[in-house]
């Protein structure tokens, strides 16, 4: 056995509780998009679309919920969460 593969791992990163809270919200925010869209199916015009124009087929509320939800997550949550342990070693 190769030992050398166990002193090469990372060591996992403690987070703290607020930067958790903030990485949890894009996911959580995108679940309840779908538990909405599972919840209300006939807000989801995509499964009907007879007599629906295209605008109407895209616009629908838990789609941008679940898209708004990604978003936070690839995009904000990454910035606040690197502010967040900026400020605590700051602190510390």
């Amino acid at each position: 056995m190769n030992t050398q593969l166990a002193t090469e791992a990372r060591p996992r990163i403690r987070r703290s509780a607020r930067a958790t809270a903030v990485l949890s919200l894009g996911p959580l925010t995108a679940i309840a998009g779908l538990v909405w869209a599972i919840v209300q199916p006939h807000r989801i015009t995509l499964l009907d679309p007879t007599d629906q124009g295209f605008w109407w087929l895209v616009s629908q509320p838990p789609l941008y919920v679940m898209l708004v939800g990604v978003l936070f997550h690839a995009l904000v949550a990454p910035g606040v969460v690197a502010d967040l342990e900026e400020a605590e070693e700051r602190d510390s």
